[in-house]
């Protein structure tokens, strides 16, 4: 729940900026994204709306006591793992609409360090328990590569100055 959270929070501070006019697909580089209602019907809307999807389906499976029990003795469901991927993937979805869409206001804000390091964080903790296809994350590879080989300058945390700050201001830039 927490990367939820903190992916909520980040998309928060920029919200004001991407509206229906700004961010009419939910668009990555290349790459549009869909959302996929409760009968699997692809649906294309703005960004906003997308966001919106996403927040609302994951705030309802993280606080869904069948899908993550806190109670002691009480099972996961056999498809946790599958549920926590799907989240994964939508959370990413997210974190790369503000990166290619809002990059330029989350350094206007000062922000870009704390998305840095959240992104840094998330990347490297799907990697661990192999949550996130890596096709999936290829729209990102070179943003992971620069802030996930920081070497300690800047790899994701700080005020994003040295290495994770410039390479991701040259990323939004690029494209």
């Amino acid at each position: 729940t927490t990367f939820f959270h903190h992916v909520n929070l980040q998309y928060s501070t920029i919200s004001e900026f991407c509206t229906g006019e700004a961010c009419q697909t939910m668009a990555v580089c290349n790459t549009q994204y869909y959302w996929y209602d409760e009968r699997g019907k692809k649906v294309k809307c703005t960004a906003p709306q997308y966001v919106d999807f996403v927040m609302s389906s994951v705030q309802k499976l993280v606080t869904d006591e069948d899908v993550f029990p806190t109670k002691y003795g009480r099972e996961f469901p056999s498809s946790f793992e599958s549920l926590v991927k799907k989240i994964c993937k939508y959370l990413f979805h997210v974190l790369a609409h503000i990166y290619w869409s809002h990059f330029k206001e989350t350094l206007a804000l000062e922000l870009h360090g704390h998305l840095n390091t959240l992104y840094v964080h998330f990347i490297l903790f799907a990697r661990e328990f192999n949550l996130l296809d890596p096709k999936e994350t290829a729209v990102m590879d070179d943003l992971t590569e620069v802030l996930c080989s920081g070497g300690g300058r800047g790899g994701g945390g700080g005020d994003g100055a040295g290495g994770g700050g410039a390479g991701a201001q040259n990323h939004g830039k690029e494209r």
